[in-house]
């Protein structure tokens, strides 16, 4: 008599989830199981596994050979390689649809879930390897990574802008890379090194602090009241003397004019005179009016960028004047 199959147990888990950190389905299983088979004698688990008096079998078993293990009705329980051992999977599926072979009770375990944001670590690693062998990835400083940083939020800002999911996902994606390649250089430095632990951990801390509503005691039930202890917080930690401190001069001009004109307005300081200046109060209106200012003063030999440029620097130094 030809002996009954029981049950064959495949166990996935997650390399980015730290080893021993299994579900408690996943361990009950390892425990009561009649034989647990790993093919990969470095297999990250298996130290743990060790520790909890489960005894694995190293071997690298075709899927043939794990149907007949099942017989007598037992539980045997698979741990694959890191590439989920294709080969054994497509064979178990080749005997399955077969119709010629008795077949054990087929399952798939996850022992382990990739949590939110787990890719990141893949992407930390695959830069720490790429700094390492890459002859120019290694050179790379931060000065000369910032030009990529300001052309891959503008191709950001375009895919927004253009309504283009597939370029957004790859777009901040190529924003990210720039984060974890600053971080990455940054843990180089032989006085103050940093990793991208460190800014993620401050960003973190940043967002905590200045979310009172959220994460203390404070209540803000419009996006007015949200913004305005933003600025409040804002300005207790940065301690700055001035409205204009912390505004980038080298944006650009029109951005840097608002920016400005913005921070003076909330402060309740001088803004730039617009006697007689009608401005349009429909946006695409007011894209046409400053696209032709645009192209009279290039017509008339004039750099509208430049010029704009001057005038918010001199804007500048009238609010320090203020102040």
């Amino acid at each position: 008599m030809t002996p009954v199959p029981g049950r064959l147990v495949l166990l996935t888990t997650s390399h980015r989830v730290a080893p021993g950190l299994l579900s408690w389905p996943a361990w009950e299983l390892l425990r009561g199981a009649d034989q647990v088979i790993c093919a990969d004698p470095g297999h990250p688990q298996l130290p743990y596994l060790r520790e909890a008096g489960v005894r694995v079998v190293h071997a690298a078993p075709t899927g043939r050979e794990l149907v007949d293990a099942t017989a007598g009705e037992r539980t045997v329980v698979y741990l694959p390689a890191a590439d989920n051992d294709p080969a054994v999977t497509d064979e178990l599926a080749r005997l399955g649809g077969s119709g010629r072979v008795a077949m054990p009770d087929l399952e798939l375990l996850p022992g382990s879930y990739d949590l939110p944001g787990a890719r990141l670590l893949d992407l930390v690693q695959v830069m720490d390897r790429i700094r390492a062998e890459c002859p120019w990835t290694r050179e790379q400083t931060h000065t000369d990574l910032a030009k990529y940083g300001i052309e891959e939020m503008y191709e950001l800002v375009e895919a927004i802008e253009e309504g283009d999911r597939e370029s957004l996902r790859e777009e901040l994606g190529d924003v990210l890379l720039q984060v974890v390649f600053h971080s990455r250089i940054a843990e180089e430095d032989a006085e103050e090194p940093f990793s991208v632990d460190d800014v993620a951990g401050t960003i973190v801390d940043k967002l905590i602090h200045r979310h009172p509503h959220i994460f203390g005691d404070e209540v803000a039930e419009t996006p007015e009241a949200v913004q305005a202890n933003w600025v409040r917080l804002k300005a207790v930690e940065k301690q700055r003397d001035s409205v204009t401190d912390g505004v980038p001069v080298g944006q650009p001009a029109l951005a840097l004019a608002a920016q400005l004109s913005g921070r003076a307005r909330r402060a309740g300081l001088p803004v730039p005179d617009a006697a007689g200046v009608e401005v349009p109060t429909d946006r695409t209106a007011l894209g046409d009016l400053l696209l032709a200012l645009a192209s009279a003063a290039t017509a008339a030999g004039l750099d509208p960028e430049s010029a704009l440029r001057a005038a918010a620097r001199r804007y500048r130094d009238t609010l320090r004047a203020a102040e």
